[in-house]
C-alpha cells in the first residue's frame, strides 16, 4: 500500500496517463504557487498569464487538457468570462473550470458554480485543495 504522500499520480488509474492542467493567473507568483502545488500532486502543469492565451493554448489541434484552473480577476478576460466561454464551446465544455480569488465574496462564488465552475477556491491555494482537486479528478 502506498502512503497519501506516495507517488501515485492524481489520476489513480492508469499509471501512464497523468492528469494535464492549465493554469491561468496575470500574477507570476501566483502561477509558480499554484503550479508547483500541482506539480507536487503529480499533475502535468501548462501555465499562462491571461484567459486571451488559455483560449488560444485550448484552440490548438490536440491541447489535451483535463483541467483548467484560473483566476477570477485578470486584465482583458477575467477567470470568470473564461468558465463561459469554456463552458459554450461543444469542444471545452467537459473540461472541467476550477476558479481561484483572494476574495471570498458568497454572490461571485455562486455565479461562477451556477455557470458551471467546479470548485471555487480561496487563495492563498493550500495543498488540501489540491488533494480535493485530485479527488474529484478520479
Amino acid at each position: 500500500m502506498s502512503s497519501p504522500r506516495g507517488p501515485k499520480a492524481c489520476g489513480g488509474g492508469a499509471a501512464d496517463r497523468q492528469i494535464h492542467v492549465l493554469a491561468v493567473d496575470d500574477s507570476s507568483v501566483d502561477r509558480a504557487v499554484i503550479a508547483r502545488l500541482l506539480r507536487s500532486s503529480k499533475y502535468r502543469v501548462t501555465t499562462v498569464d491571461s484567459g486571451k492565451k488559455a483560449l488560444e493554448l485550448l484552440g490548438l489541434q490536440e491541447p489535451n487538457v483535463n483541467m483548467i484552473i484560473t483566476d477570477y480577476w485578470m486584465p482583458e478576460m477575467t477567470g470568470f468570462e473564461l468558465l463561459k466561454i469554456v463552458k459554450e464551446s461543444s469542444a471545452l465544455r467537459e473540461i472541467p473550470v476550477v476558479i481561484m480569488s483572494s476574495e471570498n465574496v458568497p454572490n461571485r462564488i455562486n455565479r461562477c458554480l451556477e455557470e458551471g465552475a467546479e470548485d471555487f477556491l480561496l487563495k492563498p491555494v493550500r495543498p488540501s485543495d489540491v488533494a480535493r482537486l485530485c479527488n474529484r479528478m478520479r
